[in-house]
């Protein structure tokens, strides 16, 4: 066998196992990210901070300050899983009497009609799941703010805001 050969083989080895090495490296990173994505979605959206990325992609709910937001997916008026236990203590201030007050907002792009319209039906989704979980109709009130393009980028634009109010 001469040298040369010996050489080839050697680099053939050394690219296979770095290959094998690549994948392996590829394959945890990969299942790291699935892991943390899927991990994200299952968690109670009550323990989110504000600190949390809102994606365009999908609806989240956050509590801040004591306020309740629901951010939107793209179009969608859907709730986020966990928005219940995300309204808990909203849900309970109305059995000790207090009100709350439900205002939607919408991203500054597109037809702002229909954006305006569409933050009306995420408004309304939100009060019908307070709804549903007991909180009579008396207790809700639907507040249009008067500037109803939401502040941040897009996807923190897109929200209904719910406050305790006295």
């Amino acid at each position: 066998m001469s040298t040369q050969e010996t050489e080839q083989e050697h680099r053939v080895v050394a690219v296979v196992l770095i290959a094998i090495l690549v994948l392996v490296v590829g394959a945890v990173l990969g299942f790291g990210v699935h892991k943390s994505r899927s991990g994200a979605a299952s968690a109670p959206a009550a323990v989110q901070t504000p600190a949390v990325a809102v994606s365009a992609d999908e609806a989240s709910v956050v509590v801040e300050d004591g306020v309740v937001k629901f951010f939107f997916a793209v179009g969608k008026a859907d709730l986020a899983g966990g928005a219940l236990a995300a309204l808990g203590d909203a849900i309970a201030a109305t059995q000790a009497g207090k009100r709350l007050v439900i205002s939607g907002f919408h991203d500054a792009s597109g037809d702002p009609a229909f954006n305006a319209e569409l933050a009306k039906q995420r408004a309304f989704a939100v009060r019908d799941a307070l709804m549903a979980a007991g909180v009579a109709e008396a207790s809700l009130e639907l507040s249009k703010p008067e500037e109803t393009t939401g502040t941040g980028n897009p996807a923190e634009a897109r929200r209904v805001e719910v406050v305790i109010a006295d």
